[in-house]
């Protein structure tokens, strides 16, 4: 139980400019499905019929966030282990569930691949599938040999992804204030409030997982919203600069724990968790706001670009229309820029998904077997880097990306429904006890948790009406 674990100090906050970084990592890989792909397909097939729910579903997430965030900054331990505190049966269910939806992850590499596979046509003779099944694995290969030899990897996926996002948000913003696309800005903040019109074409029932995963991944949902847990634990906040962290195989040997500890009840520390806390709200809007903003941008360009044509991003050719966003500005050169960064910024996705997945496990390894940590949790962490590699490899084959990441999206949607009420568990019940006064959430918190609960069950049940023959 919680009791067992020691008091230590809580670090000091160590400023701004070095402890900001997850919150970006955050907003960069929640861009790679719901951004650029579903929400522009929504928008381009249906108008402003669902564009109301983006807001509420990015800010369905905040309250997920701050609580996954809270236990790692408290414990210094992974969301994971908080869980496994929990329920035992809750943690093994979960970790299986995950487990189940990131099989399929491969399909962010080869929708990154349809982008590379439209700007070179390489290699010549083979099919638009096999083009992209091979830039697909070329981006893995390269993604994998830099964690390989990284020297911390944490550091190498954070400033990837910052890079990805700056390009990204810079560049979409340009494309956003050209004239075509400024016309129809008045129309668009109209149509955040609600429908403006009648449905432009028939409800398509296949496009149910779609709407699904654009509302639930608005943002980072199912199984990613727990990666946040990991990147403040390798960044050290809080508590959590206690324990160790993976890194390359050239990095300096580190100590790398499972179990945390909890804060003492000093004035010093009561000071220090006021600043951490406010980090951590700080933290959280970055990667919400910044994915909020830049999904708001990719479906005023879909609308003003995509819609009126009818082109829609699907099947081998997921980051293809979309050159559009950058054309209209730049022409051709924009077009190609625009296929570069989206295969950046799809195929970043397999990079910090990968490296996530293997940490998540490697971390629930030694949780559960005790004979495991033999081993140290680093090694654990590469034998799950070759693994899921090779397992993702191997299932990009079965099906174009699109599909492929609806599969993830649905399986991992099952744990977004349960997330809200282990959260409440977690950090209102069971965690409170053992913490000083000014370090116990507010209830305000656990009734937004509950709000989130009976949205996402909502989506769950209206999901399954969409989906069952009645």
């Amino acid at each position: 139980m919680l009791g067992s674990l020691p008091h230590r100090t809580l670090p000091a906050f160590p400023g701004w400019w070095i402890a900001l970084g997850p919150g970006v990592v955050w907003m960069a890989l929640a861009q790679g499905s719901g951004e650029l792909i579903w929400w522009p397909y929504l928008i381009a097939k249906y108008g402003f019929t669902f564009l109301f729910l983006l807001i509420p579903a990015c800010l369905l997430q905040y309250p997920l966030t701050l609580e996954i965030g809270r236990y790692t900054l408290l414990t210094g331990e992974s969301i994971f282990h908080g869980f496994f505190r929990l329920s035992r049966t809750l943690g093994i269910f979960l970790w299986i569930l995950m487990t189940l939806s990131f099989l399929w992850f491969g399909a962010f590499a080869s929708a990154g691949g349809t982008a590379l596979a439209a700007l070179t046509d390489f290699p010549p003779g083979l099919s638009q599938r096999g083009q992209t099944l091979f830039w697909g694995y070329a981006s893995i290969a390269v993604f994998f040999t830099a964690i390989i030899f990284s020297r911390v990897v944490y550091t190498v996926i954070e400033n990837v992804m910052k890079f990805v996002a700056v390009i990204t948000v810079t560049g979409m913003l340009w494309a956003c204030l050209q004239t075509e696309v400024l016309n129809v800005v008045p129309e668009f903040l109209r149509g955040l409030s609600g429908p403006t019109g009648p449905m432009p074409r028939p409800w398509d029932e296949q496009d149910a997982g779609k709407l699904l995963t654009a509302i639930t991944f608005a943002g980072l949902g199912g199984f990613w919203i727990l990666f946040y847990s990991y990147w403040l634990r390798d960044k050290g906040a809080g508590m959590a600069a206690h324990n160790g962290r993976i890194t390359g195989v050239t990095g300096k040997a580190e100590t790398v724990t499972s179990t945390g500890q909890i804060p003492g009840n000093t004035e010093a520390d009561a000071g220090r968790w006021k600043s951490w806390l406010n980090y951590l709200h700080t933290e959280s809007l970055v990667g919400i706001l910044g994915n909020l903003i830049t999904t708001l941008m990719a479906c005023l360009l879909a609308y003003a670009l995509l819609f009126p044509k009818g082109l829609l991003p699907q099947d081998y050719e997921l980051a293809v229309v979309q050159s559009r966003f950058f054309e209209v500005s730049w022409g051709e050169f924009g077009r190609i820029m625009f296929l570069l960064v989206a295969a950046a910024f799809l195929a970043d996705t397999w990079l910090a998904t990968v490296d996530a997945v293997s940490r998540i496990q490697a971390d629930i390894i030694h949780i559960l077997f005790p004979a495991s940590r033999r081993i140290e949790m680093r090694h654990w962490y590469y034998i799950f880097l070759i693994l899921f590699t090779l397992i993702t490899c191997l299932t990009m084959l079965v099906d174009a990306p699109g599909p492929l990441i609806i599969t993830s999206a649905v399986i991992g949607f099952i744990g977004t429904v349960i997330f809200p009420p282990a959260l409440y568990f977690l950090n209102h019940r069971l965690l409170p006890a053992y913490l000083p006064v000014w370090a116990k959430p507010a209830r305000s918190v656990a009734f937004f948790l509950w709000v989130c609960f009976i949205a996402y069950f909502a989506l769950a049940l209206a999901y399954l009406y969409e989906l069952l023959p009645i």
